[in-house]
């Protein structure tokens, strides 16, 4: 396995916003990580080592307002996301890629396939992933997220981000009542989602939403894998990877037991376990 400190940071490649993308190299044919809200790349610590370790180029970054990339005044939709990480794959060159979408990520994958085909991509990973649509609408009355909800997280986030953050970290990392993450794990998402911007925490809290990524689903024909915790209490696997597993032809579905959202972490070995198979196929 490559050590971590050959991993290459890239800057100042993309055009219409300064990303910071960590980037292992190599041969291997490329995975793209996109994270969920409001972390950064650095919530797939737990998958870097295991995918480099498998012989795949692993390509990681923070989304625009999160993390270590800029934070600018606007552009917190989807479809600028998804410019954003064409952006990526185009600098860097990227085919044959498979794109894993965590959480709000997810809508990356799907508004991408959307936007721009499948031309670059081998398959894709839609993981606690927020499609087909979260918000509960007369026309999605599937949807997990109410508005009363949405309208308490968006309150929570506006009156005290710093109680807000805390409160939201343990319930991303709790299944069935019993939080699954160590103290240290906990700690450093919250340190991970202080990185934000308020502006783009907010923007992108509004955007996954009340973006309706169904008829996206439907253009999405490389191989795919759903893959959600059983207990995820932020984005509910009925409401959301049951939906988008019925959406796509073929897909691939693992529902890990027991395991909350942020399962990638919490439940990291089975997380990995599922990925590394369905990249192997």
């Amino acid at each position: 396995m490559t050590d971590a400190t050959d991993i290459t940071v890239h800057r100042g490649l993309f055009s219409s916003v300064d990303l910071y993308v960590e980037d292992s190299g190599g041969t291997g044919r490329p995975v793209v990580l996109i994270h969920g809200w409001p972390l950064s790349g650095a919530s797939w610590s737990a998958q870097v080592p295991a995918l480099r370790g498998a012989g795949y180029r692993v390509v990681s970054y923070d989304r625009r307002g999160f993390g270590r990339s800029d934070k600018p005044a606007r552009g917190y939709d989807y479809d600028t996301f998804a410019e954003d990480l064409q952006s990526i794959l185009e600098a860097l060159d990227l085919r044959d890629v498979t794109l894993v979408g965590f959480s709000m990520g997810g809508g990356e994958v799907a508004r991408y396939v959307a936007k721009y085909g499948q031309d670059r991509l081998h398959s894709v990973v839609f993981a606690a992933a927020v499609p087909p649509y979260l918000a509960k609408t007369d026309d999605n009355p599937d949807g997990p997220l109410d508005q009363a909800t949405a309208d308490g997280m968006e309150s929570g986030l506006k009156d005290d981000r710093d109680a807000f953050f805390p409160q939201f970290v343990h319930q991303f990392y709790t299944a069935d009542g019993v939080l699954k993450a160590t103290p240290a794990q906990v700690d450093e998402a919250v340190a991970l989602a202080q990185q934000s911007d308020q502006k783009a925490a907010l923007g992108a809290m509004e955007a996954f939403a009340t973006t309706d990524f169904r008829d996206d689903l439907t253009k999405v024909t490389v191989p795919a894998l759903v893959i959600h915790g059983a207990a995820d209490g932020v984005v509910p696997f009925e409401g959301s990877g049951k939906r988008t597993h019925a959406a796509i032809a073929g897909s691939e579905l693992v529902v890990v037991p027991d395991a909350p959202h942020g399962f990638n972490v919490t439940n990291a070995e089975e997380f990995n376990r599922a990925l590394l198979a369905f990249l192997a196929k």
